[in-house]
């Protein structure tokens, strides 16, 4: 399994049998360039902003547009199952930002989990039951639209994944101007955490303890 981020909340997930892109971003509204020709077997969005839907940048094998989930159910394209959970966008029960879809996938025998826009200072007891099994965890932690760098470490505790990569933070050419990634890292005791281009991963080279893993722009 192969990660890549590709800014803001969107990574690019390379299984041996599928291809996922998760939010993908408006490059105008953002600030941010998509790579070009970018492919997947299934698209997930977590909200409908302009910097997390940009579905139709994303093209399928065959050049047609690929199938996109967002509403609540499981499902399961080329051998990704894909779960998804509702959730708020802020700590008000949705009345500020509206709703937020968290998803879990199983690829490569991997649990995988997006946050999304996530809000809430706390998942629920009935999210943290739906999420169920988390290896690796895609969490926002930029604050001003999402959670801070405090309530990124709490869910952290409440998942226990092996592998933390934060996301939706300050990004050189980002439009937003939502805190750095420093914060998130003091919180977490890993200042030293140097960005990598990719995450290469398999079930059995998981860490035994959890692992902040920067990635660096693709």
């Amino acid at each position: 399994m192969d990660i890549y981020w590709l800014g803001q909340a969107c990574f690019r997930l390379k299984s041996k049998n599928a291809t996922v892109v998760i939010d993908p971003y408006d490059p105008d509204f953002t600030g941010l360039k998509l790579p070009k020709d970018l492919q997947a077997d299934v698209v997930l969005t977590t909200h409908d902003h302009k910097d997390h839907n940009n579905v139709s940048a994303i093209s399928g094998p065959s050049g047609a547009t690929p199938p996109s989930f967002k509403d609540p159910g499981e499902y399961e394209v080329a051998g990704a199952v894909v779960t998804t959970i509702s959730s708020f966008h802020d700590n008000s029960q949705g009345s500020e930002r509206g709703k937020n879809i968290i998803f879990h996938l199983l690829l490569d025998n991997l649990n995988i989990v997006h946050l999304g826009d996530l809000g809430q200072a706390k998942l629920t007891e009935e999210q943290i039951a739906q999420i169920g099994q988390t290896d690796i965890l895609l969490i926002p932690v930029g604050s001003v639209y999402t959670i801070d760098a405090k309530a990124a470490s709490d869910i952290v505790s409440q998942l226990e994944p092996k592998i933390i990569i934060p996301m939706h933070f300050k990004t050189e050419g980002l439009k937003f101007e939502l805190e750095p990634i420093d914060n998130f890292l003091k919180e977490m005791g890993a200042e030293g955490a140097l960005p990598q281009p990719k995450l290469s991963i398999t079930k059995e080279k998981l860490p035994e303890e959890p692992q902040v893993v920067v990635l660096s722009k693709s």
